[in-house]
């Protein structure tokens, strides 16, 4: 690799803008990254956080070899060991543990720290291996399972329309989503849309970065979005601009829906809400008469006990209204829903049907488990109950293998630590969950020290165990081969030696893209709207004693990812909350002064920020900081409690109640 070259990659981050990005090599190195500029969703710009990424990947904190063990569980003391050794061990343990306690004792514990379809989680990287072993099955519904299953009640589907079509709308609803921070390129498309006058609103129960950029904000109680989009929709129906026709022709359930709807009169939303009657009001004009509306709901939004039923009520609105008959109307959650390569799950692989284990479930599940097997995860950072976690990682019963870039807490309770390839380092195939643009990425150097990649890991633990299946062993160029063969028409003519030279492709569907202006992937063909007395669940919260916690993103961190870079740490500054000052007043609390913020599962440590950018009730503090690295040794999630919301087993980590208390 001499001389000077521009390897075309992908970011592999938990962002739904799935960016394509330039490497520039020279002589074996990478020295330069940027944002494609020939990418249309990309437009040449990373984020704030993937701009240090090539630093990223040589800080001195790197794990480059195989560790095993020293001191105490959570210690963080290790020593080298070879790569014989480690695979000899983990072969052993797994072997011996599934006979004597059955396969199911295993728990490949996976996150969202890859999105790769080869390395990462949406192609459930290992799974064929863990298969054969017979190991429980792993459900990754931490971040987006309660809203996708709303979707899918409503839809049939949790895709809905293009957010380049965003630039074709005339109202614009960020419902419960910071786009500056967690999506910034929707953001040019909305710039394009204002351009042509379209009005921009935020519904959010904290004034974000985005908001402050919003045409107008509306602070909502935190949980009660469904109860806002059915006053929304009585104000239509007041006005008389519901489709009748698309209601006729590509909905079912309408008359019982009109019905819940008129339950929900402008002065009952505003109580339930939150929000000014006459916003909710002017809200439901602007609503009522202007087509097409877009409105960006994204995950934050359904964390809570009603979290699917809100997405599914507010995937209601534009079959009211009519608007995912235009382009430019509808709901964008996640794109992904029309990404169709073919994962194979080899599920045939299997002896006998194992069980499922839920990551939000890990603080309760994990007593059942005598190995856990972490690879692109930090769950003792990021996982509800982080108390009770940390309790059941420090047994030491349970075999602990974290697959890692750095020294994560979770890595800290490891047995043994293996060294994982970064995104420069290996090829991958992705497909964001905000655009419908396939994307290839090729690595640009060798992997440094003695770190492989996920697939090829799976590879030689497979070999280390004497397994004799043949797809366990297939390469990573025919498992891309494999994933681009499911023969949908979306990928008609999308080859991976196309992707290998373009670097990334379009799926084929129209542009502009209305996916149900014609009908739905419902059993039916129609939308269904919510039954009667499903519409609206309120918060686990609601009228509990306290302030309702908010953990939104972090602007420096994703998820868990760059909380060790110490020019992203420098920006964090220390743990904030944000408290409004009427709450603050109640409790004798004054700007800058460090707290506990508290309850029954545990605390955090944090500084009072005095702000209006909550409103009286709520508080806030961002997610993302490892626990090593905070003040107490504790994030957010040691307060979140392990509760399910309505459907898809979601977790609750805006429904939570603390207090705060000032420290001595």
């Amino acid at each position: 690799m001499s001389g000077n070259l521009q390897v075309l990659g992908a970011c592999p981050l938990d962002c739904p803008d799935t960016c394509s990005w330039v490497v520039t090599v020279e002589d074996g190195q990478a020295v330069k990254m940027r944002g494609n500029p020939d990418q249309p969703y990309t437009r040449g710009a990373l984020c704030v956080k993937v701009n240090r990424y090539l630093e990223h990947t040589r800080a001195a904190d790197r794990i480059l070899h195989p560790l095993r063990r020293t001191g105490p569980k959570g210690s963080g003391q290790f020593e080298r060991i070879s790569w014989d050794e480690a695979l000899d061990e983990i072969a052993t343990r797994l072997r011996q543990i599934a006979d004597e306690h059955g396969g199911e004792a295993i728990w490949p514990y996976f996150g969202t720290g890859s999105l790769g379809y080869l390395q990462g989680c949406e192609g459930v990287a290992g799974r064929r291996f863990w298969n054969v072993l017979g190991a429980s099955k792993h459900w990754l519904n931490i971040c987006s399972s309660a809203g996708s299953s709303g979707l899918v009640r409503t839809n049939g589907t949790a895709g809905g329309m293009d957010p380049e079509n965003f630039a074709q709308a005339k109202l614009i609803l960020l419902w419960g989503t910071n786009t500056l921070t967690t999506g910034h390129h929707l953001w040019k498309f909305i710039q394009d849309a204002r351009a042509d006058g379209a009005h921009v609103v935020a519904i959010d129960p904290i004034r974000t970065r985005t908001a402050d950029q919003a045409d107008e904000h509306i602070a909502i109680r935190p949980g009660t979005d469904a109860a806002l989009a059915l006053g929304l929709l009585n104000v239509v129906l007041a006005e008389g601009t519901q489709d009748e026709d698309y209601l006729a022709r590509h909905t079912e359930g309408w008359s019982d829906f009109q019905q819940e709807i008129l339950k929900y009169p402008v002065e009952r939303v505003a109580e339930i809400t939150g929000i000014p009657a006459e916003t909710v009001h002017s809200l439901g004009m602007r609503l009522a008469h202007t087509r097409p509306t877009a409105i960006r709901a994204t995950m934050g939004i359904q964390r809570h006990a009603g979290g699917g039923t809100t997405l599914r009520t507010i995937a209601a609105i534009p079959g009211v209204t009519g608007d995912w008959r235009h382009p430019g109307g509808g709901v964008a959650y996640s794109t992904s829903g029309h990404v169709h390569v073919g994962v194979d799950r080899r599920d045939d692989l299997l002896a006998k049907p194992v069980r499922t284990l839920a990551m939000t479930r890990l603080a309760s599940e994990l007593a059942s488990v005598k190995c856990l097997f972490v690879y692109g995860a930090n769950p003792l950072a990021s996982t509800s109950d982080s108390n009770r976690i940390r309790e059941q990682m420090g047994r030491e019963d349970l075999f602990t293998v974290v697959v890692e870039h750095f020294p994560t807490d979770t890595a800290d309770h490891a047995d043994i630590v293996l060294p994982a390839t970064m995104q420069t380092e290996h090829m991958d195939l992705h497909a964001g969950y905000g655009h419908l643009y396939l994307l290839w990425n090729e690595p640009a150097t060798a992997p440094p020290g003695e770190c492989v990649s996920t697939t090829e890991l799976f590879r030689r633990l497979a070999e280390r165990m004497g397994m004799t299946e043949p797809s366990l062993f297939d390469s990573d160029l025919e498992l891309a081969e494999q994933l681009l063969a499911s023969g949908h028409p979306s990928l008609e003519g999308v080859t991976l030696d196309r992707l290998r030279k373009e670097g990334w492709v379009r799926m084929n569907y129209p542009q502009p893209f209305a996916p149900f202006a014609d009908g739905f992937p419902t059993p039916s063909g129609q939308l269904r709207f919510p039954p009667e007395g499903k519409a609206y669940t309120p918060p686990s919260s609601a009228g509990a004693e306290g302030l309702t916690l908010i953990t939104p993103a972090s602007h420096v961190f994703l998820n868990t990812v760059f909380g060790n870079n110490p020019e992203l740490r420098r920006r964090a500054k220390n743990p904030v909350v944000l408290v409004n000052a009427a709450d603050a007043a109640a409790r004798g609390l004054s700007d800058g002064q460090r707290v506990r913020v508290h309850n029954a599962n545990g605390e955090f440590l944090a500084d009072v920020e005095i702000s209006d950018r909550v409103a009286a009730g709520v508080v806030a503090s961002p997610k993302g900081r490892w626990p090593k690295f905070a003040p107490g040794g504790a994030n957010p999630n040691a307060v979140v409690d392990e509760r399910d919301a309505d459907m898809g087993k979601g977790a609750v980590y805006h429904d939570n109640v603390v207090e705060l208390t000032a420290l001595a």
